[in-house]
């Protein structure tokens, strides 16, 4: 088993293993991953006891179309969620998911013990030193554009070569930098049309490849309820066949709203797997 450097210990990672998402914000595309401190305690009890085992923490909406919000208005939603949850549950993996240096680094000071960043330290040049003198992991994402604009005209010639090449780039560029573990998230959804992101999840090997922990997200997005016709709300049952379909093409990590169900595709694509 992998091991990560967790600040000053080491954590043996199992994978495969799911991310429940706990979005500290009022306007996340699926609202009932909205929480505030009030809450946030029930709902990260809730999916540990599902079987989750890290849980994501946001406070800025990267839906697409988001508006930016300023620093200090993040810190004041994730903070104190992050501060609740690790007195409750102090030796839980709690990830910050945030583009910001900053806020990486007061999270990881209130509790906080690895770092999702859909820029892949892009739009702070400060994230990469910062996440390497914390000493925790790094999840690098790709996206094309920001989350306000990202799904105007996303293009690409090949999108597969494109995604993969831009993650090995910024994998070298976290390791230049004196991170040493790193996992690597493909985007879906973020600037990337319904076929985009099919295509993606066909050759998620070239990804996997790249030698690094490959995360997903796919929970409730756009590009099941494209094929299906579903909402969000409805969207469970497609999530559930696509985090299977990752799991069998090399995915290392689910990032879902429902722990419960991507924890039975875990055991059951595990079983598989023999």
């Amino acid at each position: 088993m992998p091991h990560w450097r967790l600040k000053d210990r080491l954590y043996e990672a199992h994978f495969p293993m799911v991310m429940g998402i706990l979005n500290s914000t009022p306007d996340s595309f699926h609202a009932p991953s909205r929480t505030q401190a009030d809450d946030a305690l029930r709902m990260a009890e809730r999916m540990l006891n599902e079987g989750a085992s890290i849980l994501d923490i946001g406070g800025a909406s990267s839906r697409p179309g988001a508006e930016e919000i300023n620093e200090a208005v993040e810190l004041e939603r994730v903070l104190p969620v992050i501060e609740m949850i690790h007195t409750r549950f102090p030796d839980v993996l709690l990830s910050i998911d945030t583009y910001r240096s900053r806020v990486a680094r007061d999270s990881v000071a209130a509790g906080a013990c690895m770092v999702n960043d859909i820029s892949a330290g892009t739009f702070d040049t400060e994230m990469l030193a910062t996440v390497a003198k914390l000493g925790v992991p790094y999840i690098a994402m790709h996206m094309q554009g920001t989350p306000r604009t990202m799904q105007a005209h996303p293009q690409y010639t090949n999108v597969v070569s494109e995604v993969t090449r831009y993650l090995s780039e910024r994998l070298n560029a976290a390791h230049t930098a004196g991170i040493a573990d790193v996992t690597l998230d493909p985007g879906f959804g973020f600037g990337k049309t319904t076929a985009h992101n099919y295509a993606l999840l066909r050759s998620l090997s070239h990804v996997s490849a790249l030698g690094a922990p490959v995360l997903v997200g796919l929970s409730r997005k756009r590009m099941i309820n494209e094929v299906l016709g579903t909402t969000p709300e409805e969207a469970l049952n497609g999530t559930t066949a696509l985090n299977t379909i990752a799991l069998l093409k090399g995915a290392t990590i689910l990032r879902v709203h429902d722990v419960r169900e991507a924890v039975e595709c875990v055991k059951l694509a595990t079983a598989l797997r023999g």
